[in-house]
């Protein structure tokens, strides 16, 4: 389903557009092909100049070349068309230091701490930061790294999907069926009820242990309610027991 029409009318003033295609080559590395334009509806005034409408503002290329790990062995970036020429297009030589990083670990982060900011370009910096997701799109069936898992669920490392997104909450329906060893029912993370109440443990250190405890989800939530009310009731039944204790002391 496509959006709804708009509730206003409305008039078209600028075009992003970004795709990205995935290859495997002869020699058995993967590439991933990235390029971003950006296209106003209407002509342009910039410093250099009028930028006639239609004309690409942006032209941007990124190109990755991955081993089976997801390692980045090779980068080539082109400007084609830029705001400034003569100084947006230098930069390209600044995105081989991605050459050696992975797309599946901490890469965002060390993109940013590389290249980010004035030390690199704003749009291809913004294009590498969705790279790893589409690799893994293109590659996953290829690499035992990322591959999927059937509901034979034999795998011995967890999917990299399970866990990533809200359909693939490990405590979610999809993962219960379709990846039941790494599932988490709600009530496998609560704290089993106290069945008793020492002298150290008061009822105001239970129900603060009780009221601390996370819950991620509405049905954790429940169960935490209940547990904590049947920790209320303990705590308030063993109070009178322990000042008895103390006193017979």
């Amino acid at each position: 389903m496509s959006l709804l029409p708009s509730n206003s009318r409305r008039a078209l003033q600028h075009t992003r557009t970004i795709q990205i295609d995935a290859f495997i080559r002869e020699d058995g590395l993967w590439e991933l092909d990235a390029h971003i334009t950006d296209i106003k509806s209407s002509e342009l005034k910039l410093i250099r100049g009028v930028l006639p409408a239609g004309e690409p503002l942006h032209n941007l290329w990124l190109r990755l070349t991955l081993d089976h790990e997801y390692n980045i062995v090779e980068v080539a970036a082109d400007s084609e068309a830029v705001p400034y020429p003569g100084h947006c297009n230098t930069i390209a030589p600044a995105y081989n230091q991605l050459v050696g990083l992975c797309l599946l670990k901490g890469f965002r982060y060390a993109l940013r701490e590389r290249i980010g900011g004035a030390m690199g370009c704003t749009h291809l910096t913004e294009l590498a930061q969705i790279l790893p997701t589409a690799a893994l799109q293109a590659f996953s069936g290829e690499s035992p790294e990322s591959g999927d898992q059937s509901t034979s669920d034999a795998g011995q490392k967890k999917p990299f999907q399970v866990g990533s997104c809200h359909a693939l909450r490990r405590d979610g329906a999809i993962v219960a069926k379709y990846y039941p060893r790494w599932a988490i029912h709600p009530t496998m993370e609560l704290v089993p009820a106290i069945a008793s109440v020492s002298e150290q443990d008061t009822a105001s250190n239970l129900i603060s242990g009780l009221s601390s405890h996370p819950a991620s989800s509405p049905v954790q939530n429940k169960v935490m309610s209940q547990s904590r009310n049947q920790a209320l009731s303990q705590a308030s039944n063993a109070v009178p027991d322990i000042e008895s204790s103390k006193r017979s002391k």
